[in-house]
């Protein structure tokens, strides 16, 4: 099972993006930073670009174009785009691009939640969403950062089903079944490797923490080594915003030479 497609049921979290008015200079940084190899996905002559970035022969991530000040966008699989801008709508949200096609690929629609959080909902066709998780330059986790925590899950509940659970800790946000899914497909030994983690574990699909400021996604990706990506993202003139130390992780806050800001992460157990 491990050498099938992953799937994304409706409600995960799929995909990222970034897009950028600058491809060269994007696409140096992150294959300098995070290894990616990058190809195109339109066809020669099509307006626009947008750039597959592999890892290991796998989708990752992808690079767009854009004129807006550049950040990490997250995509939330859905089956059918149109009844799920609509539950954004009737629970509070916005729907900012109508439900359109997106080539071949699948459908789209730009929408925000009502703290002013922006995401995108996907309806795969062919791409199927983010092929390689988890591992060292890939993406791992995406984090709601939201004035409102307790509006922004009442919002993300009526929309997707997500849930937060008191036993797994603030700020883990679930989607009962999601992990008898996994293990149905493309990881059999989720609940037998997890069976040391609170109850719902595996179901885990986003964070979410109360923030000041503008209501936002953040994004991140793993990292094996914190400070040696700290180091790959100075060298290819990126910035270190932060940088903190958990139970569990070594993170660092960094921008891209454009200002677009992500977390690299080493899973660091302490003791």
């Amino acid at each position: 099972m491990a050498d099938q497609p992953r799937i994304y049921p409706e409600g995960v979290p799929c995909w990222v993006d970034i897009e950028v008015d600058d491809r060269e200079a994007a696409e140096r940084f992150y294959s300098a930073v995070f290894g990616w190899e990058f190809s195109p996905a339109m066809p020669p002559g099509a307006p626009g670009f947008y750039d597959i970035a592999s890892l290991k022969g796998q989708d990752a991530a992808a690079i767009g174009p854009g004129t807006a000040d550049p950040v990490w966008n997250t995509y939330i699989a859905c089956d059918d785009v149109e009844a799920a801008a609509a539950a954004v709508t009737e629970a509070g949200g916005t729907v900012l691009s109508s439900p359109a096609d997106a080539g071949p690929g699948g459908r789209l629609a730009i929408c925000a939640d009502p703290q002013g959080a922006v995401f995108r909902l996907w309806q795969a066709r062919r791409r199927l969403g983010a092929q390689i998780v988890n591992e060292p330059g890939a993406w791992n986790f995406s984090d709601l950062r939201t004035p409102d925590a307790d509006a922004a899950l009442a919002f993300y509940g009526a929309v997707f089903g997500w849930r937060v659970d008191p036993g797994l800790g603030a700020g883990m946000i679930r989607l009962p079944g999601y992990g008898d899914h996994l293990a149905s497909t493309v990881d059999p030994g989720i609940h037998e490797r997890q069976s040391f983690a609170p109850p719902g574990f595996a179901d885990v699909v986003a964070g979410i923490a109360q923030a000041d400021g503008t209501a936002r996604w953040e994004v991140r990706f793993t990292s094996a080594d914190r400070d040696a990506s700290i180091d790959a993202v100075q060298r290819a003139g990126g910035r270190v915003l932060s940088s903190t130390e958990t139970d569990w992780t070594r993170e660092a806050l960094v921008a891209d030479p454009s200002g677009a800001t992500f977390v690299v992460s080493q899973l660091a157990p302490r003791g």
